[in-house]
């Protein structure tokens, strides 16, 4: 694979003239990277929020260990009133987005992305804004298997999930002391 992308200039003049641009190399990060970083990203924020979950309900158990000891019906009461099946799926979501898009419009690296050298950047390597990071979380943290699985069955040459092309981000694999000329043309490879 070629570095370099060579133009001649005038098909007319009698010598053919070349000049040579760099081609700057991005490497795709991998679906498995990406699988390991997010796993990595899922069990730190879960941890979190399962300490979190456990300081709000302190108050509710002290309402149900009153009631054990009333022989009153307030266990009941409490489990029906605390939320639908799908609230801690709603919270959790908008902490996970919450999560995403604050690092990678920041540095382009969640926790998991920074341990596997992985950096989310919008097509010319540049780190996202807020609204671009935003909209490639929203994917991630609300709608992850149908946004992978559309992903893959659509696949382009640059591995995007379906807000990842949403958003014009891609998922990159960086080298020591990474470094993006957006000046240069970029031509994407597959890790």
């Amino acid at each position: 694979m070629s570095h370099d992308q060579t133009t001649s200039s005038s098909p007319s003049s009698a010598t053919a003239t070349t000049a040579t641009t760099n081609t700057q190399r991005i490497v795709l990060a991998s679906w498995i990277d990406r699988f390991v970083a997010w796993l990595i990203d899922v069990v730190i924020v879960s941890i979190g929020l399962g300490i979190l979950f456990a300081l709000i309900s302190i108050p509710f158990w002290a309402v149900v260990s009153q009631s054990l000891d009333g022989g009153s019906n307030y266990v009941n009461m409490g489990s029906r009133n605390f939320g639908a099946p799908w609230f801690p799926y709603i919270i959790s979501s908008i902490v996970f987005m919450g999560y995403w898009t604050y690092f990678e419009s920041t540095s382009g690296q969640s926790i998991g992305k920074r341990v596997l050298h992985l950096r989310t950047t919008d097509l010319n390597g540049n780190t996202l804004d807020i609204k671009t990071a935003a909209i490639e979380s929203f994917g991630k943290a609300f709608l992850l298997p149908f946004d992978v699985l559309f992903g893959w069955i659509f696949t382009n040459d640059k591995r995007q999930r379906i807000f990842n092309r949403v958003s014009d981000s891609v998922v990159v694999k960086l080298r020591e002391a990474e470094d993006y000329d957006t000046s240069r043309n970029i031509a994407y490879m597959k890790d």
